[in-house]
């Protein structure tokens, strides 16, 4: 689903540290790209990026998790199972291996579906995401951040966590124009907390075997610059890539990021 607030537009990526892959190399092999969105997110946050991917001859898949953007899926009956199910279904439909990139959240995610199709994936890309160890959940993962500046904008229900719009600029894109800023707080729905509670479950013969990298965020208001670093190092990575970004890169620094992606 398109969403005109996000349409592909100038930006500045002279910050990004995405090496030399481009947009424009036609040496690389055309990939499909499995691309996964965190929380308080959808489908839209990938909007600027989908066509720099495509302009290099990439297939590039998005969705909506359950109780995510135009998904109609209750609240209360989000799990991570579910999220986890609808990204495999995505895969699978791929006629290739696929690139999957989980942000933030999504990194939870996409560690699950690996567990489940570590054959269908060629590679697993972690952009400002959780990299978390078996048994792990984003709760756990996420405790003692003193960088992140989520929880001063976090309002914590029965069965879901709402940012306030003031948190958008606050922490989720400290980077982001106003009318970018406004454009998400639009966006906002009611985050199901059963998913941050669930820990995960990875295995070195599954998971373990597909080939990981991270994008790190370096001025990431949400999960600190120092936490991603902690995930990294704890589960190295074949290559870490750097973004001089907040943790929407893909809406500030479109180009980088799928400069980033392309080189891996």
């Amino acid at each position: 689903v398109a969403h005109a607030a996000f349409a592909c537009g100038d930006s500045d990526s002279s910050t990004g540290t995405g090496g030399s892959g481009g947009t424009g190399g036609a040496e690389a092999k055309a990939r499909t790209y499995v691309l996964v969105h965190g929380a308080f997110a959808g489908a839209w946050t990938w909007d600027r990026v989908v066509p720099l991917l495509e302009a290099d001859g990439s297939t590039v898949l998005t969705l909506d998790l359950p109780s995510h953007g135009d998904d109609a899926t209750p609240v209360g009956q989000a799990t991570l199972d579910g999220y986890t199910a609808k990204v495999v279904a995505l895969i699978d439909s791929a006629d290739e291996p696929v690139v999957l990139v989980g942000h933030s959240m999504g990194g939870l995610v996409v560690s699950q579906a690996a567990e489940a199709r570590p054959d269908k994936i060629e590679k697993l890309v972690y952009l400002a995401a959780f990299l978390t160890e078996d048994g792990e959940s984003l709760l756990t993962a996420s405790t003692g951040d003193t960088e992140s500046k989520l929880q001063d904008f976090l309002m914590i229900g029965t069965e879901s966590a709402t940012l306030a719009p003031e948190g958008v600029l606050g922490a989720f894109c400290t980077d982001c124009s106003d009318a970018d800023a406004q454009a998400i707080a639009d966006h906002l729905k009611p985050e199901p907390l059963a998913p941050f509670t669930t820990p995960i479950h990875t295995t070195a013969e599954n998971w373990g075997r597909v080939p990981r990298f991270y994008i790190e965020t370096l001025q990431d208001k949400a999960i600190g610059p120092a936490r991603q670093k902690e995930f990294y190092t704890a589960l190295p990575c074949e290559k870490v890539l750097s973004l001089s970004t907040g943790h929407a890169p893909f809406l500030t620094q479109p180009e980088a990021l799928a400069d980033a992606l392309l080189s891996l």
